[in-house]
Protein backbone atom coordinates (compact mmCIF):
# COMPACT_ATOMS: atom_id res chain seq x y z
CA UNK A 1 0.00 0.00 0.00
CA UNK A 2 2.36 2.28 0.75
CA UNK A 3 5.08 1.53 -2.46
CA UNK A 4 1.91 2.36 -4.30
CA UNK A 5 1.15 5.97 -2.85
CA UNK A 6 4.76 6.97 -3.19
CA UNK A 7 5.10 5.79 -6.74
CA UNK A 8 1.32 7.59 -7.36
CA UNK A 9 3.01 10.89 -6.14
CA UNK A 10 6.16 10.74 -7.74
CA UNK A 11 3.96 10.16 -10.97
CA UNK A 12 1.76 13.03 -10.39
CA UNK A 13 5.47 15.13 -9.71
CA UNK A 14 6.84 13.87 -13.01
CA UNK A 15 4.03 14.58 -15.03
CA UNK A 16 3.66 18.07 -13.71
CA UNK A 17 7.29 18.64 -13.95
CA UNK A 18 6.88 18.07 -18.15
CA UNK A 19 4.18 20.79 -18.21
CA UNK A 20 5.28 24.75 -18.43
CA UNK A 21 2.24 26.09 -15.89
CA UNK A 22 3.57 29.29 -14.19
CA UNK A 23 2.88 29.44 -10.61
CA UNK A 24 2.66 33.42 -10.22
CA UNK A 25 -0.46 34.57 -8.44
CA UNK A 26 -3.31 35.18 -11.09
CA UNK A 27 -2.77 31.86 -13.17
CA UNK A 28 -5.07 29.26 -12.18
CA UNK A 29 -8.25 29.28 -10.32
CA UNK A 30 -9.50 28.59 -6.24
CA UNK A 31 -6.16 29.68 -5.52
CA UNK A 32 -7.40 30.53 -1.67
CA UNK A 33 -7.31 26.62 -1.30
CA UNK A 34 -3.48 27.51 -1.05
CA UNK A 35 -3.88 30.12 2.23
CA UNK A 36 -3.12 28.45 5.45
CA UNK A 37 -6.21 27.31 7.48
CA UNK A 38 -4.49 28.35 11.09
CA UNK A 39 -2.74 30.84 12.83
CA UNK A 40 -0.66 28.08 13.94
CA UNK A 41 0.11 27.28 10.32
CA UNK A 42 0.73 31.01 9.72
CA UNK A 43 3.25 31.25 11.99
CA UNK A 44 5.06 28.38 10.11
CA UNK A 45 5.42 30.27 7.01
CA UNK A 46 1.73 29.03 5.30
CA UNK A 47 3.17 25.54 4.69
CA UNK A 48 3.58 22.84 7.07
CA UNK A 49 3.00 19.36 6.71
CA UNK A 50 5.33 17.59 9.35
CA UNK A 51 4.59 19.29 12.46
CA UNK A 52 4.22 16.36 14.72
CA UNK A 53 1.87 18.97 17.32
CA UNK A 54 -0.87 17.96 18.62
CA UNK A 55 -3.47 20.56 16.51
CA UNK A 56 -6.10 19.60 14.60
CA UNK A 57 -5.49 22.19 11.89
CA UNK A 58 -2.44 20.21 10.61
CA UNK A 59 -4.69 16.96 9.40
CA UNK A 60 -5.70 19.68 6.43
CA UNK A 61 -2.58 20.39 5.27
CA UNK A 62 -1.43 16.81 5.52
CA UNK A 63 -4.14 14.24 5.59
CA UNK A 64 -2.00 11.60 6.89
CA UNK A 65 -1.39 13.95 9.93
CA UNK A 66 -4.82 12.87 11.34
CA UNK A 67 -4.43 9.93 13.44
CA UNK A 68 -5.95 9.46 17.39
CA UNK A 69 -4.69 11.88 19.55
CA UNK A 70 -6.86 14.26 17.60
CA UNK A 71 -9.65 12.41 18.11
CA UNK A 72 -12.67 14.86 19.62
CA UNK A 73 -10.81 17.93 18.62
CA UNK A 74 -12.58 21.16 16.99
CA UNK A 75 -10.57 23.85 15.42
CA UNK A 76 -11.67 27.16 15.26
CA UNK A 77 -9.91 30.03 13.40
CA UNK A 78 -10.42 33.53 12.25
CA UNK A 79 -7.93 35.89 9.68
CA UNK A 80 -8.01 39.07 9.69
CA UNK A 81 -6.72 39.89 6.07
CA UNK A 82 -6.09 43.10 4.10
CA UNK A 83 -8.88 45.51 3.20
CA UNK A 84 -11.31 43.85 5.09
CA UNK A 85 -11.36 40.25 3.39
CA UNK A 86 -12.85 37.98 6.28
CA UNK A 87 -11.42 34.56 6.37
CA UNK A 88 -13.03 31.81 8.67
CA UNK A 89 -11.74 27.89 9.01
CA UNK A 90 -13.66 25.15 11.31
CA UNK A 91 -11.88 21.31 11.56
CA UNK A 92 -12.83 18.35 13.31
CA UNK A 93 -11.18 15.13 13.94
CA UNK A 94 -12.28 11.89 14.76
CA UNK A 95 -11.08 8.54 15.61
CA UNK A 96 -13.07 5.31 14.60
CA UNK A 97 -11.84 2.13 16.55
CA UNK A 98 -13.80 -0.09 15.09
CA UNK A 99 -12.27 0.27 11.43
CA UNK A 100 -8.64 1.78 13.03
CA UNK A 101 -9.54 4.72 10.77
CA UNK A 102 -9.28 8.53 11.90
CA UNK A 103 -11.09 10.98 9.80
CA UNK A 104 -11.53 14.75 9.87
CA UNK A 105 -13.62 17.48 8.41
CA UNK A 106 -12.80 20.89 7.27
CA UNK A 107 -14.58 24.65 5.71
CA UNK A 108 -12.58 27.07 4.64
CA UNK A 109 -14.70 29.88 3.68
CA UNK A 110 -13.78 33.70 2.64
CA UNK A 111 -15.56 36.83 2.22
CA UNK A 112 -14.23 39.32 0.04
CA UNK A 113 -16.99 41.84 0.58
CA UNK A 114 -19.65 44.26 -1.38
CA UNK A 115 -18.48 45.22 -5.09
CA UNK A 116 -20.17 47.96 -7.23
CA UNK A 117 -21.06 45.89 -10.09
CA UNK A 118 -20.78 48.20 -13.36
CA UNK A 119 -20.77 47.76 -17.43
CA UNK A 120 -18.46 48.60 -19.69
CA UNK A 121 -19.16 52.13 -19.60
CA UNK A 122 -19.02 52.72 -15.80
CA UNK A 123 -23.09 52.70 -14.97
CA UNK A 124 -23.69 50.78 -12.10
CA UNK A 125 -26.10 48.12 -12.41
CA UNK A 126 -26.39 46.95 -8.60
CA UNK A 127 -24.11 45.68 -5.71
CA UNK A 128 -22.97 42.18 -5.66
CA UNK A 129 -20.91 39.77 -3.46
CA UNK A 130 -18.09 37.68 -3.72
CA UNK A 131 -16.72 34.33 -1.79
CA UNK A 132 -14.81 31.11 -1.94
CA UNK A 133 -15.58 28.08 0.57
CA UNK A 134 -14.05 24.71 0.28
CA UNK A 135 -15.46 21.34 1.99
CA UNK A 136 -12.50 18.81 3.33
CA UNK A 137 -13.26 15.28 4.28
CA UNK A 138 -9.82 13.28 5.31
CA UNK A 139 -9.28 9.54 6.32
CA UNK A 140 -6.29 8.76 7.61
CA UNK A 141 -4.61 5.03 8.83
CA UNK A 142 -1.63 3.98 10.54
CA UNK A 143 1.14 1.37 8.43
CA UNK A 144 3.10 -0.74 10.31
CA UNK A 145 4.84 1.29 13.30
CA UNK A 146 6.43 4.57 12.05
CA UNK A 147 3.98 5.39 9.24
CA UNK A 148 0.55 6.73 8.21
CA UNK A 149 -0.94 7.09 5.29
CA UNK A 150 -4.03 9.03 4.39
CA UNK A 151 -6.49 11.28 1.29
CA UNK A 152 -8.55 13.79 1.68
CA UNK A 153 -11.40 14.99 -1.04
CA UNK A 154 -12.31 18.42 -1.26
CA UNK A 155 -15.30 20.43 -3.13
CA UNK A 156 -14.13 23.85 -3.67
CA UNK A 157 -16.92 26.66 -4.33
CA UNK A 158 -16.14 30.52 -6.14
CA UNK A 159 -18.30 32.69 -7.03
CA UNK A 160 -18.43 36.23 -7.75
CA UNK A 161 -21.52 38.18 -9.49
CA UNK A 162 -22.80 36.06 -12.22
CA UNK A 163 -19.22 34.34 -12.04
CA UNK A 164 -19.31 30.86 -10.70
CA UNK A 165 -17.07 27.87 -10.53
CA UNK A 166 -16.50 24.79 -8.71
CA UNK A 167 -14.31 21.97 -8.64
CA UNK A 168 -13.32 17.99 -6.68
CA UNK A 169 -10.09 18.10 -5.34
CA UNK A 170 -8.15 15.65 -3.90
CA UNK A 171 -5.07 15.25 -1.31
CA UNK A 172 -2.92 11.74 -0.82
CA UNK A 173 0.08 11.94 1.93
CA UNK A 174 2.25 9.90 3.91
CA UNK A 175 4.21 10.40 7.15
CA UNK A 176 6.83 8.82 8.88
CA UNK A 177 7.32 9.54 13.03
CA UNK A 178 10.05 8.19 14.78
CA UNK A 179 8.97 8.91 18.39
CA UNK A 180 12.73 7.59 19.51
CA UNK A 181 14.72 9.83 17.25
CA UNK A 182 12.39 12.91 17.22
CA UNK A 183 12.58 13.09 13.54
CA UNK A 184 9.18 14.08 11.14
CA UNK A 185 9.17 13.42 7.68
CA UNK A 186 6.27 13.90 5.39
CA UNK A 187 5.08 14.60 1.77
CA UNK A 188 1.84 15.46 0.35
CA UNK A 189 0.50 16.11 -2.90
CA UNK A 190 -2.10 18.65 -2.83
CA UNK A 191 -5.34 19.95 -4.99
CA UNK A 192 -5.34 17.31 -7.33
CA UNK A 193 -8.76 17.64 -9.20
CA UNK A 194 -10.90 18.81 -11.86
CA UNK A 195 -13.45 21.83 -12.37
CA UNK A 196 -16.92 20.40 -12.38
CA UNK A 197 -18.28 24.02 -13.38
CA UNK A 198 -15.88 26.51 -15.57
CA UNK A 199 -16.41 30.47 -14.83
CA UNK A 200 -16.75 30.52 -18.78
CA UNK A 201 -18.21 27.27 -20.36
CA UNK A 202 -17.05 28.93 -23.79
CA UNK A 203 -13.37 28.49 -22.96
CA UNK A 204 -10.88 25.31 -21.56
CA UNK A 205 -11.33 24.87 -18.09
CA UNK A 206 -8.79 26.72 -15.50
CA UNK A 207 -5.77 25.13 -14.15
CA UNK A 208 -6.44 24.06 -10.28
CA UNK A 209 -3.63 25.20 -7.40
CA UNK A 210 -1.93 21.69 -7.30
CA UNK A 211 1.47 21.44 -5.24
CA UNK A 212 3.85 19.22 -4.48
CA UNK A 213 5.16 19.23 -0.76
CA UNK A 214 7.78 17.69 1.32
CA UNK A 215 8.53 18.66 4.97
CA UNK A 216 11.10 17.34 7.66
CA UNK A 217 10.87 18.44 11.47
CA UNK A 218 13.15 17.81 13.99
CA UNK A 219 12.89 17.91 17.69
CA UNK A 220 16.23 18.31 19.62
CA UNK A 221 16.60 16.15 22.49
CA UNK A 222 17.74 17.99 25.58
CA UNK A 223 15.97 21.43 24.05
CA UNK A 224 12.61 22.18 23.79
CA UNK A 225 13.26 23.28 20.72
CA UNK A 226 11.71 21.80 16.90
CA UNK A 227 13.21 22.86 13.74
CA UNK A 228 11.52 22.55 10.19
CA UNK A 229 11.69 23.02 6.75
CA UNK A 230 8.81 22.30 4.35
CA UNK A 231 9.92 22.77 0.36
CA UNK A 232 6.75 23.64 -1.64
CA UNK A 233 6.42 23.63 -5.61
CA UNK A 234 8.36 20.71 -6.44
CA UNK A 235 7.10 19.75 -9.84
CA UNK A 236 8.69 22.97 -11.05
CA UNK A 237 12.15 23.88 -10.68
CA UNK A 238 12.23 27.72 -11.74
CA UNK A 239 9.57 29.61 -9.57
CA UNK A 240 10.87 33.03 -9.82
CA UNK A 241 8.74 35.96 -11.25
CA UNK A 242 9.72 36.83 -14.39
CA UNK A 243 10.74 40.66 -13.68
CA UNK A 244 11.60 42.88 -16.94
CA UNK A 245 12.99 45.57 -15.16
CA UNK A 246 15.89 43.26 -14.14
CA UNK A 247 16.98 43.03 -17.59
CA UNK A 248 20.88 44.19 -18.31
CA UNK A 249 20.64 46.78 -20.84
CA UNK A 250 23.77 46.41 -22.19
CA UNK A 251 23.63 45.98 -26.13
CA UNK A 252 25.49 48.80 -27.53
CA UNK A 253 22.63 49.60 -29.87
CA UNK A 254 20.49 50.52 -27.12
CA UNK A 255 18.53 46.79 -27.56
CA UNK A 256 18.43 44.70 -24.54
CA UNK A 257 20.91 42.31 -23.98
CA UNK A 258 20.08 38.80 -24.33
CA UNK A 259 23.81 37.17 -24.83
CA UNK A 260 24.28 37.04 -20.64
CA UNK A 261 21.94 35.92 -18.13
CA UNK A 262 22.30 35.30 -14.26
CA UNK A 263 21.64 31.69 -13.64
CA UNK A 264 19.94 32.61 -10.02
CA UNK A 265 20.52 29.53 -9.16
CA UNK A 266 20.43 30.23 -4.91
CA UNK A 267 17.33 32.20 -5.12
CA UNK A 268 15.57 29.60 -7.48
CA UNK A 269 16.89 27.06 -5.10
CA UNK A 270 15.47 28.57 -1.74
CA UNK A 271 11.86 29.66 -2.92
CA UNK A 272 11.12 26.11 -2.91
CA UNK A 273 12.17 26.36 1.16
CA UNK A 274 10.18 27.64 4.11
CA UNK A 275 11.80 27.35 7.33
CA UNK A 276 10.47 27.27 11.09
CA UNK A 277 10.82 26.94 14.50
CA UNK A 278 9.69 26.20 18.04
CA UNK A 279 10.00 26.75 21.21
CA UNK A 280 8.22 25.68 24.28
CA UNK A 281 8.63 27.59 26.98
CA UNK A 282 7.25 25.06 30.22
CA UNK A 283 4.19 23.17 29.59
CA UNK A 284 2.28 26.17 28.57
CA UNK A 285 3.55 28.14 26.11
CA UNK A 286 4.50 27.50 22.36
CA UNK A 287 6.51 30.69 20.74
CA UNK A 288 6.58 30.41 16.75
CA UNK A 289 8.74 31.73 14.08
CA UNK A 290 9.31 31.44 10.13
CA UNK A 291 10.96 32.42 7.23
CA UNK A 292 9.43 32.14 3.41
CA UNK A 293 11.96 32.70 0.95
CA UNK A 294 9.53 33.11 -1.86
CA UNK A 295 7.06 35.11 -0.08
CA UNK A 296 10.07 37.70 0.74
CA UNK A 297 11.70 37.55 -2.87
CA UNK A 298 8.20 38.79 -4.52
CA UNK A 299 7.18 41.16 -2.16
CA UNK A 300 10.26 42.63 -0.38
CA UNK A 301 11.11 46.59 -1.33
CA UNK A 302 14.91 47.05 -2.20
CA UNK A 303 14.63 50.52 -0.72
CA UNK A 304 13.36 48.97 2.59
CA UNK A 305 13.21 45.77 3.51
CA UNK A 306 11.39 45.27 6.41
CA UNK A 307 10.30 42.10 7.98
CA UNK A 308 8.64 40.55 4.65
CA UNK A 309 8.38 37.18 4.51
CA UNK A 310 8.29 36.35 8.53
CA UNK A 311 6.15 35.05 10.37
CA UNK A 312 5.79 34.78 14.34
CA UNK A 313 3.49 33.03 16.41
CA UNK A 314 2.03 32.75 19.92
CA UNK A 315 0.39 29.32 21.78
CA UNK A 316 -1.26 28.60 24.87
CA UNK A 317 -1.74 25.10 26.00
CA UNK A 318 -4.49 25.33 28.39
CA UNK A 319 -5.65 21.50 28.47
CA UNK A 320 -9.34 21.21 27.52
CA UNK A 321 -8.01 24.19 24.83
CA UNK A 322 -5.13 25.64 22.82
CA UNK A 323 -5.33 29.05 22.01
CA UNK A 324 -3.08 30.14 19.24
CA UNK A 325 -1.88 34.33 17.65
CA UNK A 326 -0.20 34.64 14.85
CA UNK A 327 0.93 38.14 13.15
CA UNK A 328 2.94 37.46 9.30
CA UNK A 329 4.18 40.11 7.55
CA UNK A 330 3.49 40.01 3.72
CA UNK A 331 4.72 43.63 2.69
CA UNK A 332 6.27 46.47 4.53
CA UNK A 333 2.54 48.44 4.07
CA UNK A 334 1.29 46.02 6.61
CA UNK A 335 1.15 42.53 7.85
CA UNK A 336 -2.11 40.61 9.62
CA UNK A 337 -3.93 38.66 12.19
CA UNK A 338 -5.10 35.43 13.12
CA UNK A 339 -6.55 34.20 16.15
CA UNK A 340 -7.70 30.44 16.33
CA UNK A 341 -8.61 28.50 19.13
CA UNK A 342 -8.96 24.20 19.46
CA UNK A 343 -11.03 22.50 21.60
CA UNK A 344 -10.74 19.13 23.13
CA UNK A 345 -14.88 18.29 23.09
CA UNK A 346 -14.60 15.17 24.88
CA UNK A 347 -12.98 17.26 28.10
CA UNK A 348 -15.60 19.41 28.58
CA UNK A 349 -18.77 17.99 27.37
CA UNK A 350 -20.18 13.97 27.38
CA UNK A 351 -23.54 12.76 25.36
CA UNK A 352 -24.33 10.12 28.01
CA UNK A 353 -24.86 6.49 27.10
CA UNK A 354 -24.52 7.49 23.36
CA UNK A 355 -21.43 8.84 23.60
CA UNK A 356 -19.82 5.31 25.32
CA UNK A 357 -21.07 3.56 22.36
CA UNK A 358 -19.24 5.90 20.09
CA UNK A 359 -15.96 6.63 22.18
CA UNK A 360 -17.11 9.73 22.32
CA UNK A 361 -14.82 10.14 26.24
CA UNK A 362 -12.31 7.99 25.04
CA UNK A 363 -8.34 9.46 24.81
CA UNK A 364 -5.60 8.20 23.13
CA UNK A 365 -1.75 8.12 22.93
CA UNK A 366 -0.64 10.61 20.07
CA UNK A 367 1.83 8.67 17.68
CA UNK A 368 1.64 5.54 19.57
CA UNK A 369 -0.42 2.32 19.16
CA UNK A 370 -4.03 3.28 18.63
CA UNK A 371 -5.73 0.07 18.32
CA UNK A 372 -7.39 0.22 22.19
CA UNK A 373 -8.56 3.59 23.32
CA UNK A 374 -7.60 4.74 26.78
CA UNK A 375 -10.44 4.42 29.32
CA UNK A 376 -11.22 7.59 30.32
CA UNK A 377 -10.09 9.20 33.42
CA UNK A 378 -11.85 12.03 36.09
CA UNK A 379 -11.58 15.17 35.32
CA UNK A 380 -9.31 16.20 37.71
CA UNK A 381 -6.67 13.19 36.31
CA UNK A 382 -7.27 14.89 32.59
CA UNK A 383 -5.82 18.25 34.05
CA UNK A 384 -1.94 17.21 33.68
Amino acid sequence: MLKKILTSISFIAFSCTLSNAQVTGGQRAMEFLRLPNSPHISALGGFSVSNPDQDISFAMQNPSMMRPGLHNMLGLNYNFYYSGIKSSNLQYGYHVPEVNTSFAFGVQYLSYGDFVQTDVLGNQLGNFKANDYALTFAGSRRYKEKWRYGAALKWAHSGYADRKASAMLMDVGVTYMDTASLWTIAAVAKNMGFMVKKFNPAYPAEPLPFDLQIGISKRLKYVPLRLMATLHHLYQWDIRYDDPNEIDNQNIFGGDSTTKEKSYFADKLFRHFTFGAELLIGKRLLVSASYNHQRRAELVLKEKTGLAGFAFGLGVNLNKFQVHYAYSQYHIAGGYNELGINIALNKIMGIGKTGDKIHWNATYPDWEMETIPVTPEPADALEN
